[in-house]
């Protein structure tokens, strides 16, 4: 099983397509008010700020994708993203689940330097400084051996349906 925490945006339902296309059809999708993606899909809606709901969501799952998304309201972000993410990484250690943690360069300094792994967390922002709790969370539960997890980050999602991103606006919008 394959579980997509946050699976109705623009990361997870690509996700859950391409998922399904290349890997497998046992694909759970959760979010709140979770739908189907593809037409195997479990569905689990949770409130994943509930730690049971976490647990739950992530029971049975080889691998979990938080690819969770909030309204831009820096202070929800501040209450429930560090809240969410300690839930699901607490999920993923009671349920033995891989986490793959889809991540952005909030944290980064927002400037011309080349950014790389080594690359320091000098965030600008409230989100940025939220991003960093969230990446150093999930780095010190690695580091530990106590979950299995990978980060993957990228400066901007596009893509063809859903999305807030610069290269979609500004790019491919006008071209089409």
């Amino acid at each position: 099983m394959q579980t997509i925490l946050g699976a109705n945006g623009q990361i997870g339902e690509e996700l859950a397509r391409e998922l399904k296309r290349n890997f497998t059809s046992d694909i759970r999708i959760v979010s709140r008010d979770a739908k189907k993606v593809n037409d195997t899909d479990d569905v689990f809606s949770a409130d994943l700020s509930v730690k049971e709901k976490a647990v739950e969501a992530v029971k049975g799952s080889e691998i979990a994708y938080f690819t969770l998304g909030l309204p831009i309201s820096s202070e929800l972000w501040e209450k429930q993203f560090p809240l969410i993410l300690r839930n699901v990484i607490d999920a993923c250690k009671i349920n033995g689940t891989k986490l793959v943690f889809f991540d952005n360069t909030y944290m980064y300094p927002q400037d011309d330097r080349i950014l790389t792994e080594k690359t320091a967390f000098q965030p600008v922002g409230r989100k940025g400084k939220v991003r960093r709790k969230m990446a150093e969370m999930v780095l010190k539960e690695m580091q530990s051996g106590e979950l299995d997890a990978v980060i993957c980050r990228a400066p901007e999602f596009y893509g063809p349906a859903k999305t807030q991103s610069i290269t979609n606006t500004l790019v491919f919008n006008n071209i089409r």
